[in-house]
């Protein structure tokens, strides 16, 4: 038997995890019913820690103790504030992992260390690592980063055949990837990549919430930017409407009461048609279609060389996405494979390859920047000091590494700074900075030392950069993973040990554990009386959800299951309590 190695699409709207079982790709349900968590984190009304569809329902009542669309902040040396506490992006992200962690356990029986994250494929080095760290504290060990277009290829190579060159179109939450990927005797080659971490689905609600605000202007006087539960509220009905106008000609944003003038209640009903919406977001959908001829023009593809265009992630399913890709490409998108789950379907068809499963898929990828240093040479016809010496190109097949000649400017020179770029201008200041350092101790030799640099880029995208003296052998090096601010080892066993404690896993007394064990069950009981009541009002679906809900807690109740096990139970009929209260 092979070990388990889970599968995580870590999104910015939601999340999914998926392992490989006998054979075939599971997403797992996180409630009954239901295979998408919502990435939202939160604090409840008595300190718990919500995660998921709660922690959603909480964020348009209590947006100061919520976190969502935590993915856009990766990366980012910054602290975020949830309940008056500050918490890093990978913390909150780790959160999410370490619940998605808990699913998995559950449907598993077995303890779950290992697995496998999706990125997007613009993500940067240090959003990588970011990533990585996350999981690290949600106490996983990540086997392999890998990108959310070649994910979503390796699920659909899994159940197609054939040589073929496919557009894989991501349009998510919060950012967007497009690839051309190359299928042929199960080899998934990615040729080209492009994208923008800060354009999604994010983007189209925040043009509605526009919308809903100026209309709220002219129609009762009133600015609600300032009003965070009204800005949630609105966020939420937007969201609402967006999705109702992938289906529908027309939508209504609509919020009863959203706050009061004068004392007297203000509500929202507002009529939005598709041809508005449409309207709103073609600026982002034209800035895609962009990106689609540069990813081709990197791969040295024409549209006409294309057979097929994969869609992934939520924000495809809008109508204009898909008419201008089939206007500009001449194909109309392949809709088979779901594309809210096809990116946790290819990373656990990924982590499968890692465990020694039977899936023969051979992945190939490549990295979606330039990197390089700076170095004295001419430009626009005069000498500049910070000419861009590219390294490692654009679309490279990765693992790579490549390695490059420099030398000292003047005798006697005992130490050379090397700065370290990502981005395609031959002026290095223009391109984006991701790390320096220097080595010193050069020997003293007149000007034309030779120092040979290296830049080596991993499976996931890390790059480590290295340049040693050719004569001495004096070596200094650098993982391109702290350009903004990497955990050292005692942060991230700090901020693992945080959470561990926010999920209740301390190591206590004994006696502090029993009492634990008994809380759990107390809470377990409760919760099934409320959702036993909830049934007398529920529909024939949402009652068949409750009863399996129910099911699975008393299961846990009965047999010899694991602590871990109950509060996954819980967590999970909790969470569908809270969606249908909503």
């Amino acid at each position: 038997m092979t070990e388990i190695i889970i599968g995580i699409d870590l999104g910015t709207t939601n999340s999914e995890v998926a392992i490989v079982r006998d054979g075939r790709v599971e997403v797992l349900e996180v409630a009954p019913g239901v295979r998408i968590l919502p990435s939202v984190v939160g604090v409840g009304d008595d300190g718990a820690l919500l995660i998921g569809q709660a922690a959603r329902n909480q964020y348009v009542l209590h947006p100061e103790r919520s976190v969502r669309s935590i993915k856009r902040r990766m990366g980012e040396f910054t602290a975020v504030h949830m309940a008056g506490k500050d918490y890093s992006p990978q913390e909150i992200s780790a959160m999410i992992l370490r619940r998605l962690r808990e699913i998995a356990e559950a449907h598993t029986g077995e303890t779950v260390t290992k697995a496998v994250i999706t990125v997007p494929a613009y993500f940067s080095d240090a959003q990588r690592q970011a990533t990585r760290e996350a999981g690290e504290i949600a106490g996983l060990e990540v086997m392999r980063i890998i990108n959310e277009p070649t994910a979503a290829a390796l699920a659909y190579e899994s159940c197609h055949s054939g040589a073929r060159k496919v557009l894989v179109y991501d349009l998510g939450g919060g950012t967007f990837d497009v690839s051309v990927v190359n299928l042929e005797s199960a080899v998934v080659e990615v040729l080209a990549s492009h994208g923008n971490n800060h354009l999604g689905g994010d983007d189209f609600d925040l043009q509605l919430v526009t919308f809903a605000v100026e209309h709220l202007q002219r129609e009762n006087g009133i600015d609600v930017r300032d009003n965070a539960v009204a800005m949630a509220r609105l966020q939420r009905a937007a969201e609402a409407a967006k999705i109702a106008l992938s289906d529908q000609p027309y939508a209504i944003l609509s919020e009863e009461y959203l706050l009061e003038k004068d004392g007297v209640p203000v509500h929202l009903s507002v009529e939005v048609s598709r041809d508005e919406y449409e309207e709103m977001i073609a600026p982002f959908v034209a800035e895609t279609i962009e990106a689609v001829h540069v990813a081709l023009s990197g791969a040295g593809l024409t549209v006409s060389e294309i057979n097929e265009i994969l869609l992934v992630g939520g924000a495809t399913r809008t109508p204009l996405v898909q008419r201008r890709l089939e206007q500009d490409l001449g194909l109309q998108p392949r809709a088979e494979v779901d594309p809210d789950l096809c990116v946790a379907m290819g990373a656990a068809i990924q982590a499968a390859v890692i465990a020694g499963g039977q899936a023969p898929t051979v992945l190939v990828d490549v990295t979606p920047y330039t990197f390089g240093t700076s170095a004295i040479g001419p430009l626009n016809g005069e000498i500049y000091p910070y000419c861009f010496v590219p390294l490692i190109r654009k679309n490279t097949p990765i693992p790579v590494s490549r390695s490059e000649g420099f030398f000292t400017v003047y005798d006697g020179q005992t130490k050379v700074d090397v700065n370290v770029y990502q981005g395609e201008d031959p002026d290095a200041l223009n391109n984006i900075e991701i790390g320096r350092f220097t080595i010193e101790g050069l020997r003293d030799a007149p000007a034309g030392n030779p120092l040979i640099t290296t830049f080596a880029l991993d499976v996931n995208g890390i790059l480590q950069v290295t340049s040693r003296e050719k004569e001495s052998g004096l070596v200094h090096s650098i993982t391109i993973d702290n350009a903004i601010g990497r955990f050292a080892g005692d942060k991230l066993t700090a901020a693992r040990e945080r959470i561990d404690g926010m999920f209740g896993d301390r190591e206590e007394a004994g006696a502090a554990e029993a009492v634990g064990g008994r809380r759990l069950r107390v809470e377990a009981t409760a919760l099934i009386e409320k959702a036993e009541r909830q049934m007398t009002s529920a529909g024939a679906e949402d009652s068949e959800d409750l009863v399996n809900g129910i099911e699975a807690v008393k299961d846990c109740l009965a047999g010899s299951r694991s602590e871990a096990e109950l509060k996954t139970a819980i967590d999970a009929l909790a969470d569908l309590l809270y969606y249908l209260d909503a």
